[in-house]
């Protein structure tokens, strides 16, 4: 059951408590407590981070601009985009759960407040779909219960196209 404080805002270092994080991950828990600042910085990605009485961190995702090489879509997909080599897409580079939160709905909020604000800006810049790279099988089945479609050319790769998502809202 989600708690009623849980709410969703770009990660502040300086309220948000990023060393009592675990998901169960070293990669995940070691990319919000050491590096996901620095990409802040180097406006190389955002992070929101999903909280409980404001600094308890719950979980985050990151968005940032991303490719994807039209030609390794499944063609009933690439018909769908312009004709370029490359069209432009939204990454949800990461996207975890505190352990202790795992299966309570907590990664399906975030996982909507991600395709929200990833819909909201290709309004303003353009983005065909919304790409993630599953972290192993577990995560790669949480995407596809959404509608995520795999790609051939990158093990693990899903996307969700626009406008998919547009009419999920």
């Amino acid at each position: 059951m989600i708690d009623q404080t849980f709410e969703i805002k770009p990660l502040d270092k300086s309220i948000h408590n990023r060393a009592a994080f675990l998901c169960g991950e070293p990669e995940l828990d070691d990319y919000l407590k050491t590096q996901s600042s620095q990409d802040k910085k180097k406006y190389a990605s955002v992070v929101y981070v999903g909280t409980i009485n404001t600094a308890t961190i719950v979980g985050y995702y990151s968005l940032s601009q991303f490719s994807i090489e039209l030609k390794g879509l499944p063609d009933s997909l690439a018909k769908n985009f312009p004709t370029y080599p490359q069209v432009p897409a939204t990454l949800l580079g990461r996207l975890a759960v505190h352990e202790t939160l795992q299966g309570n709905g907590y990664g399906e909020r975030l996982l909507f407040d991600a395709l929200k604000r990833a819909l909201d800006v290709s309004v303003h810049i353009g983005s065909c779909a919304l790409v993630v790279d599953a972290k192993n099988e577990k995560a790669r089945s949480f995407y596809e219960r959404y509608g995520f479609i795999g790609l051939a050319d990158v093990d693990k790769r899903l996307l969700l196209p626009m406008k998919t998502i547009a009419r999920m809202f």
